[in-house]
């Protein structure tokens, strides 16, 4: 008998071994293990040997068959991985969209806006601060001088979030709040900028998008007075656009700053000869900027009578549409690869 267990076993193994499928390894285990195998055969046939030899073969039966129903379980489990890569691999989805040379992307156009707008303003010792998309209306208007009811409230299309109070949680209309955050946490003397991602509800066409981005600029110290705002905008328009490119201020009105002006360069595509894109005048417009308004500095914890500041700001996604001569906003945010490509 033990010959013939010898020989199950040796059979076994390589049907086992040859069984290419789960349908084919459940078969296999039948055959070698089922109420009709030769292994239960031989086990129905130990009553009839002596004690000592039914005793052998009866240890080297139970040796054959767990020897078995192991190799069953390493060929299942081989079988079941063979099975899964296969269909992972007839599943795989090829996401390439473009295959080139060149297969490194790089930062997106308002990315480069800013890392190179931030390291114009740090080069003239600024730093730089950041804060929440989402604001309170006491940040993005109330403290910057905008009293509830106000018209000039008006000026922004603001869309309000469903939290708390109603109109009382926004996604803010400016980077402006960041500055309030800045005056509330720091003594002064600061120098700061706020470059971030607002929203406005804006109609997307050539020149607008109801998400854009800004970078706005504060500076409060002892002694700060209009011509020192003139200057740092007109450092800054040379060291970013070139040294053919100026600008200057004209009287505005915001809520947060008095005096308040409007803030132009030269034109970029004519330099100020005149042309379409300027209306022939010369200049373009670039953002707002003015004195820090007393009532803003008081919000923010700040004496006016011992210091006075400048605010500045203008949107960084119409900034690099003249810098480069884009002429529709839009293209900016297509995803357009061939667009990106370009810069």
């Amino acid at each position: 008998m033990i010959d013939d267990l010898e020989r199950v076993l040796a059979e076994g193994r390589d049907r086992i071994a040859a069984a290419e499928d789960l349908e084919a390894v459940r078969a296999v285990e039948t055959e070698l293990l089922g109420k009709r195998a030769r292994l239960t055969e031989l086990k129905q046939g130990l009553g009839g040997l002596e004690p000592d030899a039914r005793r052998d073969a009866g240890r080297r039966l139970n040796e054959v068959r767990a020897e078995l129903q192991e190799a069953l379980a390493a060929r299942r489990g081989a079988v079941e991985a063979d099975a899964r890569r296969a269909r992972l691999e007839a599943e795989r989805l090829d996401l390439t969209e473009v295959v080139t040379d060149d297969v490194l992307g790089h930062l997106h156009l308002v990315t480069q806006a800013h890392d190179q707008l931030e390291d114009v303003f740090v080069g003239m010792g600024f730093t730089v601060a950041e804060g929440p998309e989402i604001e309170t209306e006491w940040y993005n208007f109330g403290a910057l001088n905008f009293p509830p009811g106000h018209p000039a409230r008006a000026m922004y299309d603001t869309l309000y979030v469903e939290f708390g109070e109603p109109e009382s949680t926004l996604l803010r209309t400016h980077t402006s709040p960041v500055q309030m955050r800045v005056l509330e946490a720091n003594e002064p003397p600061i120098y700061v900028v706020c470059p971030g991602r607002v929203y406005r509800s804006d109609t997307p066409d050539a020149s607008h998008m109801p998400v854009f981005h800004q970078i706005e600029g504060l500076v409060v110290d002892r002694g700060i007075s209009m011509g020192d705002l003139a200057g740092t905008l007109e450092a800054f328009t040379t060291a970013y656009f070139g040294g053919a490119i100026h600008s200057r201020l004209r009287p505005s009105y915001f809520p947060f700053t008095e005096p308040s002006a409007e803030y132009d360069i030269t034109c970029v595509i004519c330099e100020g000869e005149g042309c379409q894109t300027c209306k022939r005048t010369g200049w373009i417009e670039l953002g707002g900027c003015g004195m820090v308004h007393p009532n803003v500095l008081r919000n923010g914890g700040v004496d006016p009578e011992e210091y006075t500041g400048f605010a500045f700001g203008f949107g960084t996604d119409r900034l690099s549409l003249m810098r480069y001569g884009i002429s529709d906003l839009r293209d900016m945010f297509s995803n357009d690869i061939r667009f990106l490509r370009q810069f």
